[in-house]
C-alpha cells in the first residue's frame, strides 16, 4: 500500500464488516487498510459477492464498520454524530453508481444543484455551478430535461456533474460505467478522469473491467476477505 500521509483523502484502518441475523454470522471482510492519495486514481476490483460495494459503503459513512476506522479528509468518521457525518459527505465525497439515482420529478440543473443547497449555498450560486458543470459535460442544452427525457449516458453525465459539484476530496464510483454501452460506457469513463485531473478530486472506482483498471494510479483487488495491491502486469 502507498503511503500518503496527511495527504490521503480518505484512508481506512483495520476495516472490518459482519452481518449478523439471528444465528447467522456472515463475515465479509476484516483488518482491511487502505488510503487514497490527494488527485490520485484507485481502481477495486474483485468478483461478484467479494464485498467491493460494501468497502465502498464503508469508506463512503453510508454504513458502520464492525471494526475499524474511516477517515475522511482527515476527520474520524465514528467521533461524529449523524448530522455532522452528513455534512462532511456532503462537502467532502461525491458519489456516482450504476444506476443515475437522479430525482424524476426535478431537471437535470435542479438535480445537479441540490448538493450546493444542501451545502447551505444561494440558489444564484447553486444554479451558476451547477450549470457550469452541466456544459463542461455537454449537456448545456439539456438542462431543463427530465431524467426520463435523457439517455442513458446523458443521465449518467447528470449524475458525474452531481458528484463533483462540490469540488469533493474523492468520488467514489460503483460501477459507474456498468450499465451503459461499451462506447457510452468509454466516453463516461474519459469524462470522469478528465474532471479528476482538472479537480485534482481523488477517485475510487469499483469496476469488474480489467481494461479501466488499467488506466487507473493503483489497482486493488479484494478477494477472500483481503484487500491487496496488484502489480500492472497482472491488471
Amino acid at each position: 500500500m502507498q503511503g500518503h500521509g496527511d495527504e490521503a483523502t480518505v484512508r481506512a484502518e483495520g476495516l472490518g464488516k459482519t452481518y449478523s441475523e439471528g444465528k447467522l454470522v456472515t463475515p465479509v471482510f476484516s483488518g482491511l487498510d487502505f488510503e487514497v492519495g490527494a488527485g490520485e486514481t484507485v481502481a477495486i476490483l474483485g468478483a461478484s459477492g467479494a464485498g467491493k460495494s460494501t468497502l465502498l459503503h464503508l469508506l463512503g459513512g453510508l454504513d458502520t464498520p464492525s471494526e475499524g476506522e474511516v477517515y475522511v479528509d482527515g476527520h474520524r468518521m465514528s467521533a461524529l454524530s449523524d448530522a455532522a457525518r452528513g455534512q462532511l459527505r456532503n462537502r467532502a465525497l461525491g458519489f456516482v453508481y450504476q444506476f443515475h439515482h437522479l430525482l424524476p420529478e426535478f431537471t437535470a440543473l435542479e438535480n445537479v444543484m441540490l448538493p450546493v443547497l444542501l451545502g447551505g449555498a444561494a440558489v444564484a450560486d447553486a444554479a451558476g455551478r451547477a450549470r457550469a458543470l452541466l456544459e463542461s459535460v455537454g449537456l448545456g442544452p439539456r438542462l431543463e430535461h427530465k431524467p426520463g427525457e435523457l439517455s442513458g449516458g446523458e443521465r449518467q453525465r447528470a449524475a458525474v456533474a452531481r458528484a463533483l459539484v462540490n469540488r469533493p476530496a474523492c468520488v467514489l464510483g460503483d460501477e459507474p460505467t456498468g450499465n451503459l454501452d461499451e462506447r457510452t460506457a468509454a466516453s463516461v469513463f474519459e469524462l470522469m478522469l478528465e474532471l479528476n485531473r482538472a479537480q485534482r478530486t481523488s477517485l475510487v472506482l469499483v469496476t469488474h473491467d480489467r481494461r479501466l483498471a488499467r488506466r487507473l494510479d493503483r489497482v486493488m483487488e479484494l478477494h477472500e476477505g483481503r484487500l491487496r495491491e496488484v502489480p500492472g502486469a497482472e491488471v
